[in-house]
């Protein structure tokens, strides 16, 4: 099969934290240690820091390369599948040891990170300390906020992969409604189609908005029609971690976008990639998707 010129190496650039999961089995002890409840979701204090070197000494410690943007691109390479680096990523490590394994769980991602490395901070980490069926995740940025324009996005080198990519991800929706004073309405399809109609300078084509909404309706905009998708039913039982559901639509999402497929593939496929992603611990996945 030929590919098109948009399902080629770099085509898909994302930019954001790197994180390296850090996931193992603790006791209660171990959470008391560092005043961590169950399934807290915090991000790391002085108090924290040295958790990271301890919970990597546990038994069957398991790492991955994470952090909201950088696992939506890894989700959409293994969507993808072949070829390799069709998912390119920027983001900001430390010069140790995590990321030097960061580095590798990228590479066996097949994703193509190009990060930026300092000596100020540490490589950023999000440890996942499980209790039975409890995940306590600690995030600790550190060298995530660290990163330097002009000391990597304006290289030549790395300029030309921004230059190369069809498709750009970068994950900053949290403030988005809030900067465009959309706070007087919690009406999600009233926020999309006011988001939709923002001013924009490629007037060739409208903006396309959507916004997932956990086990309810995915709401996106097509031309002036809202329209509401069903997400896949699942059994309650078989939910093992929600924590990279979104990371997991976006992955999917991207994986048709790139490769120019009509809004409701690309929903259909991040659908199916977040169904895949909340039956296993953590933003993990099979070797291969079963994606029709």
């Amino acid at each position: 099969m030929l590919l098109s010129s948009l399902h080629s190496e770099n085509a898909l650039f994302g930019m954001g934290n790197p994180l390296l999961d850090i996931s193992a089995v603790v006791d209660k002890d171990f959470l008391d240690k560092y005043g961590l409840k169950p399934n807290d979701q915090i991000l790391a204090e002085d108090k924290h820091k040295a958790m990271f070197d301890e919970i990597a000494k546990k038994s069957k410690v398991e790492y991955h390369a994470g952090g909201s943007t950088q696992n939506s691109v890894k989700i959409a390479q293994w969507m993808i599948q072949t070829p390799h680096k069709v998912a390119t990523f920027f983001g900001c490590i430390g010069t140790d040891h995590f990321g030097e394994i960061l580095k590798q769980k990228a590479e066996e991602a097949h994703v193509d990170a190009r990060y930026y490395q300092q000596t100020q901070e540490p490589t950023g980490t999000c440890a996942a300390c499980i209790t039975g069926d409890n995940r306590s995740l600690v995030a600790n940025l550190a060298a995530a906020n660290c990163y330097n324009k002009e000391k990597h996005l304006d290289l030549d080198g790395n300029w030309e992969l921004v230059e190369k990519a069809k498709v750009y991800y970068i994950a900053e929706a949290a403030t988005f409604a809030k900067e465009q004073g959309f706070e007087e309405t919690d009406d999600i399809a009233e926020i999309a189609r006011r988001a939709q109609s923002l001013p924009k300078v490629n007037k060739k084509r409208q903006r396309v908005v959507v916004f997932t909404q956990g086990k309810d309706d995915t709401v996106a905009t097509i031309g002036e029609k809202v329209t509401m998708f069903s997400v896949l039913d699942i059994d309650q039982n078989d939910i093992v971690d929600t924590n990279g559901a979104g990371d997991a639509f976006v992955g999917g999402f991207l994986s048709e976008l790139v490769q120019e497929r009509p809004l409701e593939e690309c929903i259909r496929a991040g659908h199916y990639a977040a169904n895949v992603i909340i039956r296993r611990a953590g933003c993990t996945f099979p070797e291969k998707p079963d994606f029709p």
